[in-house]
């Protein structure tokens, strides 16, 4: 079996690799990873290089696309929507398989182009898809991308390594780009939680993209302090920040979610820099860009209205962790599915039984 993953972004590899890792595994078939251009280049292909990948470089979707024409795989992997899915489906096989399980509208959006099967993170979620896309073909999986912390093959950071102390608990900050809380934290945030390790993993794009400069001098300030281990490129999955964190710190993220799947505490930041186009008289923007369940997953967690509350939230997760867990593991299951570690293995499968 031919496989394909197409790699538009460095953050859709932690979806991937558990896939590849079971193809690998059961000797299932070959992947080859498209790579696109981007000014991580180098950054990108040391970790290619590290995971083993057999891979190419595109500039474009339209060169992908020429690639994908050319090798007529069995399936072609994508994160998103991709425009030109008509045209794979003259050689291939499609499937999409969503990098984020979190609260944005877009989540659904991307399959308004249909690829041959989206696998699915649980049942409720399937059963929207195919309300919503009745003629298109939905998997219910789980979410891959908790598999090697499920089964024990990802354990996280040395703390030590990172210049952290491993007696201390330790505090992940994992905000998105937009809307984002990160411009509402002080220059000191670190300092005040001194009696922490603080891992901050922002989104790919914080640390990439220019529109975003603002947050990264901010970001890079607290990485001078000494409790403070900030993301580098790098570090381009989120696997390893949760599997050694205590309590998740974020915002509109998917990572609200992922780590709530693994039954430790959240407290989601209520405040968040909008531009001026999503507030007042605009703030139905806001509301549109997020899923209709918005309002019953914010149950997930515990709430900072502002950021002066984050301080005694904090402190009272961490001396009680297990104070929202029924709720957590109820809407991790109507968010990620079964949390079984096997995700991949099921995906493998119908790979296999659907490949002709």
């Amino acid at each position: 079996m031919k496989i394909i993953f197409d790699v538009l972004h460095l953050y859709y590899l932690p979806q991937y690799l558990p896939v590849y890792h079971q193809l690998l595994k059961t000797n299932a078939g070959q992947a080859t990873f498209v790579i696109y251009r981007s000014i991580h280049d180098d950054v990108i292909a040391q970790i290619v290089e590290q995971e083993q990948l057999d891979h190419i470089w595109v500039a474009s979707k339209e060169e992908a696309l020429e690639y994908y024409l050319k090798e007529a795989a069995d399936w072609v992997f994508f994160a998103n929507g991709y425009e030109f899915i008509d045209q794979v489906h003259q050689v291939s096989k499609s499937v999409q398989l969503g990098h984020g399980i979190g609260p944005k509208a877009s989540y659904y959006n991307k399959s308004d182009k249909a690829t041959t099967v989206r696998f699915v993170e649980g049942q409720y979620r399937t059963d929207r898809f195919e309300q919503m896309y009745p003629d298109d073909t939905f998997v219910n999986v789980g979410f891959c991308k908790l598999d090697p912390i499920l089964n024990d093959e990802n354990q996280g950071f040395d703390l030590t390594t990172l210049g952290l102390n491993p007696a201390n608990k330790t505090l992940l900050y994992a905000p998105t780009f937009y809307p984002s809380s990160i411009e509402c934290f002080p220059k000191n945030f670190p300092e005040q939680f001194s009696q922490y390790n603080i891992l901050i993993k922002p989104h790919y794009f914080s640390l990439s993209k220019d529109k975003y400069v603002n947050q990264r001098k901010l970001l890079n300030h607290w990485a001078t302090f000494p409790n403070v281990y900030l993301a580098k490129v790098e570090d381009y999955s989120l696997i390893p920040f949760m599997a050694c964190a205590d309590l998740l710190i974020s915002d509109a993220s998917s990572a609200l979610f992922e780590f709530a799947a693994l039954n430790k505490p959240v407290i989601w930041c209520d405040f968040l820099k909008l531009r001026w186009s999503y507030r007042g008289i605009f703030s139905y923007r806001f509301k549109k860009r997020m899923d209709q369940d918005y309002g019953e997953y914010a149950e997930i967690a515990v709430h900072a209205p502002k950021y002066n509350a984050l301080k005694s939230l904090i402190e009272q997760q961490i001396a009680n962790p297990e104070q929202l867990q029924a709720t957590r593991l109820s809407l991790a299951d109507k968010l990620a599915g079964k949390i079984d570690g096997k995700a991949s293995e099921r995906i493998v499968n119908y790979l296999i039984e659907h490949k002709s």
